[in-house]
């Protein structure tokens, strides 16, 4: 069955060229025009990936974007006039996995598609392993994450992001590096895009965010995820 995709844009005339353009790419597509609506559908249908304008009457993108990521993991691609980086980093602070600034081409917008959606269900490895770095345990096969027993909710981005580091375990990735893992490096990431994800991991798998002991900064360099019980 095609992925559903929930397009939550006020502006009727773009929203109706997204859906054709979804669905010419062979999506399902629901549209909705306000915020309560776009929440409504979202926990009815519970699409795979949900297409969220930051401009919305009602109940706007950013505090859309917080709700969904409390109810569910759903990939949630921001659409936003706004270029400021404080914008864009505050849609991924509120859970956000990757964003676009309009005017983007159909073809970024559909590629950036593709890639969360893959990311939200990768394919099952060889043998059902497990990644383990001290307390923390990465399933690939699940998509689950671990700390000492206590079930964290991730993101497709930041899974990525965890999975690709519990995979080498004291390797210094790059933020370039880093990004390759959720939507790519291109015009509108930035390296504080991979800072936003890492400090919102630390808030989930750190006993004490501000002194990490998991995933650590390699200054000049980027990060890496250790055993923090050494």
């Amino acid at each position: 069955m095609p992925a559903h995709v929930l397009v939550a844009e006020d502006d009727r005339k773009h929203a109706e060229i997204l859906r054709r353009y979804l669905e010419a790419d062979g999506y399902r597509a629901t549209v909705a025009h306000d915020g309560p609506t776009a929440l409504d559908r979202a926990r009815r249908l519970r699409p795979d990936l949900v297409l969220l304008d930051v401009m919305m009457p009602g109940l706007d993108g950013l505090d859309l974007c917080r709700i969904l990521r409390a109810e569910s993991n759903v990939p949630v691609l921001m659409l936003t006039a706004r270029s400021g980086e404080e914008d864009l980093l505050l849609g991924l602070d509120r859970g956000a996995d990757d964003y676009v600034t309009k005017p983007y081409s159909p073809r970024e917008l559909l590629a950036r598609i593709r890639t969360l959606l893959r990311r939200a269900s990768p394919a099952a490895p060889a043998a059902d392993v497990l990644l383990r770095v001290g307390a923390v345990v990465v399933d690939p096969e699940r998509h689950t994450v671990t700390v000492s027993g206590r079930l964290i909710e991730c993101t497709p981005a930041e899974f990525a992001i965890l999975a690709a580091m519990a995979g080498q375990p004291d390797r210094v990735f790059t933020r370039a590096q880093l990004l390759q893992q959720t939507s790519g490096y291109d015009r509108d990431s930035t390296d504080r895009t991979v800072d936003t994800h890492v400090m919102n991991l630390r808030r989930k798998i750190e006993p004490n965010p501000r002194r990490p002991a998991h995933l650590l900064t390699v200054y000049g360099m980027g990060y890496k995820l250790v055993d923090g019980t050494r």
